[in-house]
């Protein structure tokens, strides 16, 4: 429920805030390694099983996908959710 409400909220943002100019997108994390999700940790071989590409990402995946959607090169891309979780939701 709490995804879909972020994406209800970024897409109703981009409505709101596209006249003035100002983009409003979301970023969706699959599995990363973190220190609260380790690629090691207990159930780390159950969320590779999920992923087509079959590994964690690592938190540069997704500082990447967050810093395009920041870049001017995103200047026209607004209420996008872009997803970054290894193939997950394919």
């Amino acid at each position: 429920m709490t995804k879909s409400a972020l994406q209800s909220f970024t897409r109703g943002l981009a409505q709101e805030l596209g006249p003035k100019d100002i983009t409003a997108n979301l970023a969706q994390p699959g599995s990363t390694d973190t220190e609260m999700n380790p690629a090691s940790g207990e159930s780390a071989e159950f969320q590779r099983s999920l992923t087509p590409l079959g590994r964690f990402a690592a938190p540069d995946d997704i500082s990447a996908a967050v810093t395009f959607l920041a870049s001017p090169a995103a200047r026209h891309v607004t209420g996008t959710i872009l997803t970054v979780d290894g193939g997950l939701l394919t």
